[in-house]
């Protein structure tokens, strides 16, 4: 873990923090397959990583700080549409980058891009690099979309969620007499 309050670029543990640093927020970098990871809930409230590619890892929404190596059956790039801009890694949705390391790479070389947290003007962005809206915007939706089903006769069908249960309920095989 590492404060961002205390002067001190140390890092503690866990019984440190409760003694030390109880109400200071803190980044912890946790190891996830052998990678270096940080969760998204602590990271985005200090920097900004619009354009960094965001992963699930038991059930955590984190990102990688550095670059990942490619695996090896990924030869080809046929099919692929996304691909981080530093190291070429396959992504899965429209980002930009597959890690911090390769975003601050990506600062670097070219400077469009910045770590630094957008100021209420500006607009903001959600953890996976899209825009989200601002109150005026979400309340002008709400108008139209209420003045929308004023004038709407046909019913909406309900959505049902199609999901499947992964495992069914066990069934014993037959008794042989």
């Amino acid at each position: 873990m590492f404060c961002l309050d205390c002067s001190s670029s140390d890092a503690f543990c866990f019984y440190c923090r409760s003694t030390q640093h109880r109400d200071h927020p803190v980044i912890q970098i946790r190891r996830s397959s052998y990678h270096d990871v940080v969760r998204v809930a602590e990271i985005q409230k200090v920097l900004d990583i619009s354009g960094v590619q965001t992963y699930v890892i038991n059930s955590a929404r984190v990102l990688f700080l550095n670059e990942r190596p490619q695996p090896k059956s990924s030869t080809s790039k046929g099919g692929v549409s996304h691909l981080c801009e530093i190291c070429g890694r396959s992504l899965l949705d429209p980002f930009r980058f597959c890690s911090l390391g390769c975003k601050l790479v990506g600062i670097k070389k070219s400077g469009d891009a910045n770590f630094n947290l957008s100021t209420k003007n500006e607009e903001t962005r959600d953890g996976q690099g899209r825009r989200l809206p601002s109150k005026e915007e979400e309340e002008e939706e709400l108008r139209e979309g209420s003045q929308r089903d004023m004038y709407t006769s046909t019913p909406i069908p309900p959505q049902y969620s199609t999901s499947r249960r992964r495992k069914g309920i066990p069934h014993r095989a037959p008794f042989g007499s």
